[in-house]
C-alpha cells in the first residue's frame, strides 16, 4: 500500500501508479463503511477546498461539497462565470493566488483543446493539490468510482472479465471523450478485457488508445476495438460489464451542427433489453449520468436490477473523500 499522497495532483488516470489507486480504494471503503455506522470522519478540519466550474454540474459538485463537509472542511463553490478569468486572470495567477488561500484546488474544464492545458497550468503555479473535476481529456474521478461499483458487484479480482465500453447516441450536446478514455486507461490496470465500440466516426485520442494498448500489453489482457456501423452489438456478447454512453465526433468536428448531423446516423446506437440479452445474465449495465432516457438507454434498462448506476454515482463521493483526505492532510 502507497500510503504518502500528501499534496499530490490528479489530473490524468495514470498519474496515481495501481499501486496507489488501491490505496484510494481502501480508503473509500473505509470511508463509506463510516459513513453507514455514522462514525466521525473529519480528517480534514479547517481545510478548504475551492471547486472552480467552467461547465455545470449536478453529481460532480454534489458529491465533492458533500465530501469536504463530511471530512469536516468546507467546499467553496466559483463559477468561472462569476470571477474575473474572463477579464485577464490568467492560469499562472488562479494557482498561485487559490494555491494561497485554499488547501486544494478542484477544476472541471470540458471545453475541447482548452481544459486538460488549463488545469496542468494551474497545477504548475499551484502550492496545494490540484484536482481534476473533469476536462475533455479526462474524467479520474468517475473512474475510480466505477472501479470501485465494479468491485463490489463482480468482486476484487476482475481478471478476464469482460468490459464493454460502448458508444451510445444522444440527442444532446456534443458530450466529452473523457469518461471513454478514463476507463480504457484504468481498467486494463486491473485485469479486464475491454472491447470498445463506436461508430467510425467516433474515434478517441490516438495518444490515449496508444497508452491503452501500452497497459493492456503490461497487464497481459485483451484490448479490442470495434469501429464500424453495428458494432454495439457485437461488442456486448457475453458481457460482463456493459458501459455505454454517448461522446461527440470530436477528432472530426467540433462544430455542433455538423456533429448532431453525424450522430443522427446512429440512433439504432441505444442500450435496450434486446442489446442487454447478448451479454451475460448478470451483467451490469454502467453510466455515469446523466443519460437520455429511451434515447441513449431505455428506462427498462436504466430502472432494470442490473443496472448500477445509483451505486455508481455514490461512490462518487467515498472516492473524492479518499482521494481528499489522501492528498490534502498535514
Amino acid at each position: 500500500m502507497q500510503t504518502d499522497l500528501r499534496n499530490r495532483d490528479l489530473i490524468g488516470d495514470l498519474d496515481f501508479s495501481k499501486e496507489e489507486v488501491e490505496t484510494v480504494l481502501d480508503v473509500a471503503w473505509d470511508l463509506k463503511r463510516k459513513r453507514a455506522l455514522g462514525e466521525p470522519h473529519a480528517y480534514l478540519r479547517d481545510k478548504v477546498l475551492a471547486m472552480l466550474f467552467f461547465f455545470s454540474s449536478t453529481r460532480t459538485r454534489g458529491s465533492f461539497e458533500a465530501g469536504i463537509a463530511q471530512l469536516g472542511g468546507h467546499g467553496a463553490f466559483i463559477d468561472s462565470k462569476t470571477t474575473q478569468i474572463a477579464h485577464g486572470d490568467t492560469e499562472r495567477e488562479m494557482g498561485e493566488i487559490f494555491g494561497r488561500y485554499f488547501d486544494a484546488v478542484a477544476i472541471r474544464h470540458v471545453t475541447w483543446g482548452t481544459g486538460n492545458r488549463y488545469l496542468n497550468l494551474v497545477a504548475e503555479a499551484s502550492r496545494v493539490p490540484v484536482l481534476n473535476m473533469q476536462c475533455e481529456i479526462y474524467h479520474p474521478f468517475q473512474c475510480l468510482a466505477d472501479l470501485m461499483t465494479i468491485m463490489e458487484k463482480k468482486g476484487r479480482d476482475l481478471r478476464r472479465k469482460k468490459m464493454v465500453v460502448s458508444w451510445a447516441y444522444a440527442s444532446s450536446y456534443l458530450k466529452p471523450l473523457s469518461v471513454p478514455q478514463s476507463l480504457i486507461l484504468q481498467m486494463p490496470r486491473f485485469g479486464m478485457d475491454v472491447v470498445l465500440a463506436h461508430p467510425p466516426e467516433f474515434k478517441l485520442m490516438p495518444e490515449i488508445m496508444e497508452q491503452a494498448r501500452e497497459q493492456a500489453r503490461k497487464y497481459q489482457i485483451g484490448f479490442e476495438v470495434i469501429s464500424d456501423k453495428d458494432g454495439m452489438q457485437k461488442a456486448v456478447e457475453d458481457a460482463d460489464v456493459v458501459y455505454a454512453k454517448s461522446w461527440g465526433p470530436l477528432l472530426v468536428t467540433d462544430d455542433p451542427e455538423e456533429g448532431k448531423k453525424i450522430q443522427d446516423q446512429y440512433k439504432h446506437w441505444i442500450t435496450d433489453s434486446d442489446l442487454m440479452g447478448k451479454a451475460k445474465s448478470d451483467a451490469i449495465y454502467m453510466h455515469p449520468l446523466p443519460a437520455d432516457r429511451d434515447i441513449e438507454v431505455t428506462s427498462g434498462v436504466m430502472d432494470s436490477p442490473n443496472s448500477v448506476v445509483f451505486d455508481e454515482a455514490e461512490n462518487r463521493l467515498h472516492v473524492q473523500k479518499a482521494v481528499m483526505a489522501l492528498t490534502m492532510r498535514n
